[in-house]
């Protein structure tokens, strides 16, 4: 079993490469530049899954920038924002606060689909050494697509936030599937480092299995706290750069060039982060994506600032100025 608290540099990975477009556009029209070059199989009813965030928190992606993208975007004109309740006790822990809370943060100019309001649904994890099936929440077998739009970040337990924490733990139920993921003997939180990386992978499988191809993700590297946005404005302050938006329609890709691009930047910009995720073992996110087939941790990063042009990590940062909250 790889060990999640070291990096694995690109020379020593093995497998087949996949196509990551990158940015620098932090902005409503960044996340369409990203998303019109992988939205082909978004067809259908439409799921969007993100990060609402919690009552005031100053990091998640804005509601506005949001609500721009799916009035522009034709394949998401008519696409429904999704979440799940907390496992955690708190303002989104009952569907009752967690409307409150989509109130406060301004999630007010279409429906939110909490999905797990009216129960759960079992999907299956093909191939998972810890489960079998994944508890949901009910209404996800509603949808024909999924958009998952990340606010990549570091992440308390996990190391990092990205794609694969947003629909592992965030389309898992709030009561079944989250105690499935967190809980072990009798401690709700006992699942830590290794397994808790390869639980969450699990329950990402069983959401991209259930939608195939029709799933695309979007990772927005932007005002990047080593807190998730779980923990509003209790989170770290924020050190690490901005650098800009990635889309992929594989979610191995997406997160490890997410990590590489923080990796990339010098030890004086990424040092908190990357402390993060290798105190909680976060590599083993990508790791075990990638033994179970859930796509490439090698990949080919386009330029789309550029003409198209293929680009690095390491250049891809070059530049990057001192953090300033972008709103």
């Amino acid at each position: 079993m790889a060990d999640g608290r070291k990096y694995i540099p690109a020379e020593e990975r093995t497998g087949n490469e996949s196509i990551v477009y990158f940015t620098r556009d932090i902005s409503p029209e960044g996340i369409m530049k990203a998303y019109e070059k992988v939205c082909a199989n978004m067809t259908g009813k439409v799921a969007v899954k993100l990060h609402t965030g919690e009552p005031h928190g100053p990091n998640f992606t804005p509601a506005s920038w949001v609500q721009k993208v799916l009035d522009t975007e034709e394949t998401l004109k008519d696409a429904v924002i999704v979440e799940t309740n907390t496992f955690y006790t708190g303002d989104r822990y009952t569907t009752e606060q967690h409307r409150k809370t989509l109130e406060i943060n301004g999630w007010t100019f279409r429906p939110v689909d909490i999905m797990d309001e009216d129960g759960t649904v079992d999907l299956p994890v093909k191939g998972g050494k810890w489960f079998d099936h994944m508890t949901h929440g009910s209404h996800m077998t509603d949808y024909d697509s999924m958009f998952v739009l990340t606010h990549f970040k570091g992440h308390t337990m996990g190391g990092f936030g990205g794609s694969n924490k947003n629909i592992g733990i965030g389309c898992a139920d709030g009561r079944i599937g989250k105690g499935m993921i967190h809980a072990k003997d009798g401690n709700d939180w006992g699942v830590v480092e290794e397994e808790l990386m390869e639980k969450i992978t699990e329950s990402t499988k069983a959401t991209i299995d259930f939608f195939g191809k029709n799933i695309t993700y979007v990772n927005v590297m932007r005002n990047m706290s080593v807190s998730c946005d779980c923990e509003g404005v209790a989170a770290a302050p924020v050190v690490t750069p901005n650098v800009g938006i990635l889309a992929s329609t594989d979610i191995c890709a997406i997160d490890t060039a997410s990590v590489d691009l923080i990796y990339a930047m010098c030890e004086e910009d990424h040092h908190d982060l990357v402390e993060r995720i290798e105190t909680r073992h976060g590599h083993r996110q990508l790791s075990y994506m990638h033994e179970l087939g859930m796509g490439n941790m090698k990949y080919i990063l386009i330029d789309l600032d550029n003409d198209g042009a293929l680009i690095t990590p390491k250049k891809a940062v070059e530049g990057v100025k001192p953090f300033k909250l972008i709103k």
